[in-house]
């Protein structure tokens, strides 16, 4: 092993950047929460799902060779920041300007949603590969960041609902409950097109409620409550 190259160009792929450019806009997000620029960090998380979408893509389409496992901790690090540290810190900063919640509270969730994303992604890691099954163990993470997110630029945002929402997604993510990966394909598009609308943006408001953001927060909220229903 003393003779391994480890020159960053020997490990590092298309891929891989794309990952770095998950973790990078789960970064953005952070900065922009801190400066409470709430809207732009809900949608540099949708912009980070995009990425986290795509990364496994195109491994699979520039065949990657990923013997040492480069690839999967690359992912699973940008996850950590874009899922699990980008909403935290959303959520803390959005809510902690709300008068009334004890800041405790607060704390606590954050915290919870980066603890349960740590757990969630290290067993993924672990078990990869190792059990016989198509779907995923638990909520997926970037669920939270989409559920958050578009709750919020939906103009329905209640901080005591977000409070609920996300300790409650935060229990499913490190549950052994089986979720479907999602194959939709006219759902898949809807979404696509949804998020496009959402990132531009081109707002289509009715009774000051964000149209697109209301119909993914709901696909989302369905996925995720028709599989406890199922179990």
């Amino acid at each position: 092993m003393s003779s391994m190259n480890t020159e960053m160009k020997s490990f590092i792929a298309i891929s891989d950047i794309i990952s770095l450019l998950n973790m990078s806009s789960g970064f953005l997000s952070i900065i922009s929460s801190i400066n409470h620029n709430f809207e732009l960090a809900a949608i540099l998380m949708i912009i980070a799902i995009i990425f986290d979408s795509s990364d496994g893509w195109v491994a699979r389409k520039t065949n990657r060779q990923d013997d040492l496992g480069f690839g999967k901790n690359i992912d699973s690090l940008s996850d950590i920041i874009s899922f699990g540290v980008a909403p935290a810190t959303f959520l803390y900063s959005c809510i902690n300007t709300t008068p009334g919640i004890f800041q405790a509270i607060i704390v606590i969730i954050s915290l919870f949603i980066v603890i349960c994303g740590v757990l969630r992604l290290t067993r993924y890691n672990v078990i990869a590969g190792k059990i016989d099954t198509k779907d995923f163990i638990g909520f997926p993470i970037p669920g939270i960041s989409l559920v958050l997110a578009t709750y919020y630029l939906s103009g329905l945002f209640n901080p005591y609902v977000a409070l609920i929402l996300s300790a409650i997604i935060s229990l499913l993510m490190i549950c052994n409950i089986r979720y479907p990966k999602f194959d939709n394909i006219p759902v898949i598009a809807i979404s696509a097109i949804l998020i496009v609308i959402l990132i531009l943006p081109i707002n289509i408001i009715i009774y000051n409620i964000n149209v697109p953001a209301l119909i993914l927060l709901l696909f989302c909220l369905y996925y995720l409550i028709i599989n406890l229903i199922k179990r």
